[in-house]
């Protein structure tokens, strides 16, 4: 598809067009409507996803309010009400269910609510794209919200390439030690909470917190204690390439961006939500997602 297209494609919306929220606190930082509305527009879906910002003592009542609406086909879920909607729903994944979270929630025909989980699935992939080795590995999760939830399920389930095991990390006290706990009944990985955000030890580290959205915030990790084969993944979609991805790379050890997690999911989402030939179109040609996605720079790096 010609660049020109991809980057100022836009849905036309009329009374026919089915509505998608994506919902948050804040919303300003989500990448999803921009994706998304380009490829409903350059596949020509009718459909259009809107950011709405919620708070989260109003997050029940909008969702329940909201789907009152007939055109209203679903919501995309993001920071920090991934685990509370769960609760709220008649039926959801097995990977929602381990990792206490989703983001996804459709209304089937029989007006049930049913949510998915995608983000774990997305991180795999994007560790397969660029051969970022995890089997029989040690990773340490910084974060043990919602996103980093799913990317453990994921790993965690992942079979005979599973990792040797996962270890949580938060600052927040206790955070660590309950995401761990929860989720350990249901994986065959050993999940731990990590005493602290060394990397020492580990071969794959996970950024999952928001530390390195804004220029001032501190380093999520000290980058000169990781293993010389280990690497690094900033899942942050905002300020890409963070300080923590430069420095990494700026001692000749592999660190990605989050992007590829997103564009690895977004068949998911589009499979989940019933636009099956749209998704095998993405499944078959993911290249123009990247091209969409990346900055131009990241975009470059990639193609070398």
């Amino acid at each position: 598809m010609p660049n020109a297209d991809i980057r100022t494609a836009m849905p036309t919306i009329n009374g026919h067009t089915d509505v998608y929220f994506i919902v948050g606190d804040p919303v300003q930082q989500v990448q999803a409507p921009t994706t998304f509305n380009r490829i409903f527009s350059l596949l020509g879906i009718n459909a259009v996803l809107v950011p709405v910002h919620i708070a989260p003592a109003d997050l029940q009542s909008f969702v329940a309010s909201a789907f009152k609406a007939p055109n209203i086909k679903g919501v995309w879920v993001t920071i920090p009400h991934k685990a509370p909607m769960l609760s709220w729903l008649d039926s959801c994944s097995d990977l929602a269910k381990m990792a206490g979270a989703v983001n996804a929630v459709r209304r089937n025909a029989d007006g049930s609510l049913e949510g998915g989980l995608f983000d774990g699935e997305g991180f795999v992939a994007s560790l397969d794209y660029f051969q970022i080795r995890y089997q029989a590995r040690r990773v340490l999760m910084l974060g043990a919200g919602g996103a980093a939830a799913a990317i453990a399920a994921s790993l965690a389930l992942a079979g005979a390439s599973a990792p040797a095991e996962i270890a949580f990390f938060d600052p927040a006290p206790g955070r660590a030690a309950s995401a761990a706990q929860r989720m350990a009944a249901l994986s065959p990985v050993p999940l731990v909470a990590a005493a602290s955000n060394d990397p020492a030890g580990y071969d794959l580290v996970i950024n999952a917190t928001p530390l390195g959205m804004q220029a001032s915030d501190p380093m999520p990790f000290d980058v000169a204690r990781m293993e010389p084969q280990a690497a690094l993944v900033d899942i942050l979609m905002k300020n890409q390439p963070t300080p923590a991805v430069r420095a990494v790379r700026a001692r000749g050890l592999v660190a990605e961006p989050g992007f590829e997690m997103m564009i690895q999911q977004t068949h998911c989402y589009l499979d989940f939500f019933g636009f099956h030939a749209a998704a095998q179109h993405v499944r078959q040609d993911a290249n123009f997602l990247r091209e969409l996605i990346y900055p131009s720079e990241l975009l470059d790096e990639i193609r070398r």
